[in-house]
């Protein structure tokens, strides 16, 4: 056994059938590889669905992704695991492109692919758009910092070492850059490999969409009280998201300071609404080009994701200093006497 696929599902009734199939249908000899499912408490039909494909079944109560990936890995046999989600479906030559990396050069630990989407709606080709901006700032460095778990590989041997996902992370969210993050600060090597590719379904409504970079930013910033200094910079954000994220928080202290003094601060909030718009132009420019309605709009989809970029992330600091003080040695030498 080569390699070993292992899939994380939750209610998954509407979407694991398709992500199974295309698996069995890989282009990798079928021997070389299996295909381990851990159902993490489901409480619809996604057990039952799952048992009619000759796939590795495991049944688990609810622990949250992260703790379902971990089984997954105890259990797998391959020299190479591998993680994508109920809701996607790879390519056929997926696995192949996959861990090709790993052949061509031995130092590398980790392999990360990419998202594609057949959705038609406004909002999920913006998201598209978003990938396709990050997958460009990859594509430019020779080794990165993050591997999505949506399309991720890594050496067996490397990701148990290294203790797996934290599951201390409740849903999925951050805890593969978490992962990633450590992965790196131990000196491991990691590349993307962007044919190397699963479909996905994207938030489809602006309302979804807000919600999910909400608690995206809740989580990064827990992730960064970790790892600071990849919060000036990383090779997977482009920098200036962290700056709208960074305008957005300071027009939230301006507002708030506008309810007591509309002038001067009134003037300074347009101001920075003004620059924040201005800033996604290379972005719109770019999007515009694969896509005119998508390029037209993404200022203010921009300007709308800062902001809950902005809250997520103030809510996520009040997380780090919970967790640095009740984490913190001498407080628990303390505790323990």
């Amino acid at each position: 056994m080569k390699f070993s696929i292992i899939i994380p599902a939750y209610n998954a009734e509407t979407t694991i059938e398709k992500c199974i199939q295309a698996l069995l249908s890989q282009s990798v000899e079928r021997s070389l590889y299996e295909i381990i499912v851990v159902d993490d408490g489901s409480k619809d039909r996604t057990a039952d669905i799952i048992r009619t494909f000759p796939v590795d079944y495991h049944f688990q109560e609810n622990q949250g992704p992260a703790a379902a990936r971990n089984k997954g890995a105890q259990l797998s046999k391959g020299e190479i695991i591998l993680f994508t989600d109920s809701d996607c479906v790879p390519d056929r030559f997926w696995l192949e492109k996959m861990t090709a990396p790993f052949s061509e050069n031995p130092a590398i630990s980790g392999v990360k692919g990419a998202y594609k989407s057949l959705q038609s709606s406004l909002t999920a080709r913006f998201a598209q758009a978003e990938f396709e901006d990050r997958f460009a700032l990859l594509k430019k460095s020779d080794y990165i910092d993050m591997v999505d778990t949506y399309s991720a590989a890594f050496k067996r041997e490397v990701f148990i070492n290294a203790g797996g996902f934290d599951p201390s992370f409740p849903v999925a969210n951050n805890e593969d850059t978490e992962l990633s993050y450590r992965l790196v600060s131990q000196g491991h090597l990691m590349v993307f490999n962007p044919k190397a590719f699963v479909y996905h379904t994207y938030p489809d409504t602006l309302k979804k969409y807000l919600r999910i970079k909400f608690w995206r930013g809740y989580w990064r910033l827990v992730v960064y009280g970790r790892f600071p200094e990849k919060a000036i910079k990383d090779t997977y954000t482009p920098v200036v998201i962290k700056f709208q994220t960074l305008l957005a928080a300071m027009l939230f202290g301006l507002f708030v300071l506008s309810l007591f003094w509309p002038h001067p601060f009134f003037h300074l909030i347009w101001a920075g609404v003004v620059l924040m718009l201005g800033s996604a132009i290379p972005f719109s420019r770019m999007a515009f080009q694969k896509d005119k309605l998508v390029g037209l709009l993404s200022p203010v989809y921009c300007l709308l994701r800062a902001v809950v970029f902005a809250a997520g992330s103030l809510g996520g600091v009040g997380s780090v200093m919970k967790q640095k003080i009740f984490n913190d040695p001498w407080r628990n030498e303390l505790k323990n006497g």
